[in-house]
């Protein structure tokens, strides 16, 4: 048994100092993106404390969210309260540098959530790659619509890291009257069917005129 994950029935599980491990590098993430991001202040070269402050409401509300189920399927994914969209703000308001490493500390509280350990590719791909991609809507801030824009290609990337994962792990763990012609699509099918139907939802609200200004007002406040 290793210090940090031990193994058991055919996954592997964290221990109370895998667990603790875990937590202190999702603060150092979090706390490396305010880095990245910081402003000059009279003391000298320091992090910001409002995009600490900001990036922190905006994962904590994401991590909240992400128990508010609408929909989840049995194999894992569900459909969620925004979740994914409160990660997508923090590189709308403060670029992909932020946005990855705030979805990379989000992507460590997501698998101390739910943490299905096959090997450390699956891992990578299932949560530190996936939740991460949803810093990707920073390259997309300066843009017209550059929320939604952003929000889709993150919630993209997102789903395209579960369907590599999908592929290469999971389908071995399909029983074995599944239907060998959905075998080619499946992955792809679950995994964008509930990202996908998210996503919607969420671009659906952000379109409403009176949300669509609220979001620029906060980000106007974040950046500021």
């Amino acid at each position: 048994m290793s210090y940090f994950f031990y193994f058991e029935d055919g996954y592997y599980y964290l221990t109370g100092a895998g667990t603790a491990l875990m937590a202190a590098l999702a603060a150092a993430a979090l706390i490396l993106a305010a880095l990245v991001m910081g402003k000059k202040e009279n003391a000298g070269n320091t992090f910001s404390v409002k995009t600490l402050t900001f990036s922190a409401m905006a994962m904590a509300l994401a991590f909240v969210t992400s128990y508010i189920k609408v929909m989840q399927l049995p194999y894992g994914g569900s459909v969620t309260l925004f979740s994914m969209l409160f990660i997508c703000l923090i590189g709308y308001w403060y670029g992909p540098k932020a946005g990855l490493l705030t979805g990379l500390a989000y992507s460590i509280l997501q698998f101390l959530q739910e943490p299905y350990i096959l090997t450390p590719l699956q891992v990578c791909l299932d949560y530190f790659f996936a939740f991460a991609a949803l810093g990707l809507s920073g390259f997309f801030r300066n843009q017209k619509n550059g929320l939604v824009i952003g929000y889709l290609a993150g919630a993209f990337a997102r789903g395209l890291f579960h369907t590599v994962g999908g592929y290469l792990f999971w389908m071995a763990y399909m029983p074995d009257n599944f239907p060998k012609a959905f075998t080619a699509v499946y992955p792809i099918v679950y995994n964008y069917s509930y990202i996908g139907l998210e996503a919607v939802i969420t671009v659906i609200v952000l379109s409403v005129p009176a949300v669509k200004k609220a979001m620029e007002r906060v980000k106007a406040l974040a950046c500021s």
